[in-house]
This record gives structure tokens, C-alpha cells and sequence, in this order.
């Protein structure tokens, strides 16, 4: 008994002094080291900005223009040519063109080529068919008059169409448009109704409508006369438009 006892009053000194040890130890029970300099001016770090890229510029034309067809079937926009203006007018002469940059075509043999022969009609752009370009049209221009009224229309040449001088130009072109007014119909109502101004009304002239009803139709010889003039297509609507 007196050995187990020795024994076990040694280990407990044991422990006491391991204890002892590491509560005497200078990092248990102390704050960390308190950096005054690192409180008062904290590190800012700038985000990370990627280097600007160039990207080259592209033509507006490679995005209009086909690549890799032929030279000669390009648009207009796409090629610029010389201009033979000592050609004879109305029939087919031979041009030097050239693609513009950013534009890739084939020649005849199908190898790419820049400089390339067009053949094409001599004729200025504003002599070219009707067909062959675009106009604005004038919903503000009388159609129905003696003589007929023009307007001045921004006329602009169709893309695959290929003439000489400006591609955009101004036309003095005649008044033609409509509003959806019938022919057959004012003359039907004219014909049928006209007597109580059906006609006139229809056609959106009010005052000319109420002046045939209140007078029975001019006692039938404005509505006579008015079939007449509906029927010849003298009298139209009142917005200046043509019937359909």
C-alpha cells in the first residue's frame, strides 16, 4: 500500500507541474500585439483593371457586301468605278472598278481579285427606268387638279443597279397617292343618293354635302352635274387623293 501510494502521489506532482507550465506560459491570457500604425492607416488596395483592347475598325461595307462571289455581282456601294462620261448613251460600256477595303470577290477564273471590269449601260441615274430606284411619296400634294401638281421626291437608285453620277438625286414626280376612297362607290352613291348629298359626304367634302341636301340636290341638276364630274374623275376626295 505504501508503494501504491508513492506511485500515485508522483503522478499528481506530475500533472500539477505540467498545468503550472502552461498557464505560466506568455501566450495564454494575452491579446495579440496591438499594431497602432495598421489602425490608423489601413491598407486600401485599388481593384485589378484590365488593359484596354483595340479592336481595329470595320468597314460598314463588310457587312452589306457578299464575300467570296463575284467582282461583278456586287452592289453598287460595294465597289467604286471610273466615270466614262465620253460613252454613248443608252448602250453598254466597259468600266474599271475596284472593290472597296474589307471587301473580298472573285474574278471570272474564281481567284480573288481586287481591280475588275464592269460592263454596264451609259446612262445617268436619274435617266434610269422608274423600276430601278425608290422615291418618297407626298401625302400632303393634290392629285385631283388641272393641270396635275408635282412634287420634288429624294429618289434613291436600287442597290444591284449600276449608273453614272450621284446614286440619290431629286424628281419632280406627279401626285399619286390615295386615301382609300372607291371610284365605283362615290359614283354609285352619286348616281342613287346624290340628290341628299351621300356623294359629297362620302367623299369628305361636308359643306358641298350639306348645301345638296338642304336643296334637294340643287333641284337634280347639281346632282346631274356631280355624276357627271364623279364619273370623268374631275371630283375626288377631299384630301387631294386619287380613288382606287
Amino acid at each position: 500500500m505504501k508503494a501504491y501510494g508513492i506511485t500515485i502521489l508522483l503522478f499528481i506532482d506530475s500533472c500539477l507541474q505540467s498545468v503550472d507550465g502552461y498557464l505560466s506560459s506568455p501566450h495564454v491570457g494575452q491579446e495579440p500585439p496591438y499594431n497602432r500604425d495598421a489602425q490608423q492607416s489601413p491598407v486600401i488596395t485599388s481593384p485589378v483593371v484590365p488593359a484596354p483592347t483595340t479592336v481595329s475598325p470595320i468597314s460598314p461595307s463588310v457587312h452589306k457586301c457578299p464575300s467570296r462571289g463575284l467582282c461583278s455581282k456586287l452592289p453598287a456601294d460595294c465597289i467604286t468605278c471610273t466615270q466614262l462620261y465620253n460613252c454613248t448613251y443608252g448602250k453598254p460600256a466597259s468600266f474599271s472598278c475596284e472593290a472597296k477595303p474589307d471587301v473580298h470577290c472573285l474574278g471570272p477564273s474564281g481567284q480573288q481579285v481586287t481591280n475588275f471590269s464592269l460592263t454596264m449601260n451609259c446612262q445617268f441615274c436619274w435617266q434610269l427606268d422608274p423600276s430601278k430606284y425608290q422615291c418618297t411619296n407626298s401625302t400632303s400634294c393634290m392629285t385631283v387638279a388641272c393641270p396635275r401638281k408635282r412634287y420634288n421626291a429624294t429618289c434613291t437608285v436600287l442597290d444591284h443597279v449600276h449608273c453614272l453620277g450621284n446614286r440619290i438625286f431629286l424628281k419632280r414626280l406627279y401626285c399619286n397617292w390615295t386615301g382609300g376612297y372607291k371610284w365605283s362607290t362615290a359614283l354609285a352613291l352619286s348616281i342613287t343618293l346624290g340628290g341628299f348629298g351621300a356623294d359629297r359626304f362620302y367623299l369628305g367634302q361636308w359643306r358641298e354635302g350639306l348645301g345638296k341636301l338642304f336643296s334637294f340636290g340643287g333641284l337634280g341638276i347639281w346632282t346631274l352635274i356631280d355624276v357627271l364630274l364623279i364619273g370623268v374623275g374631275y371630283v375626288g376626295p377631299a384630301d387631294g387623293s386619287l380613288y382606287i
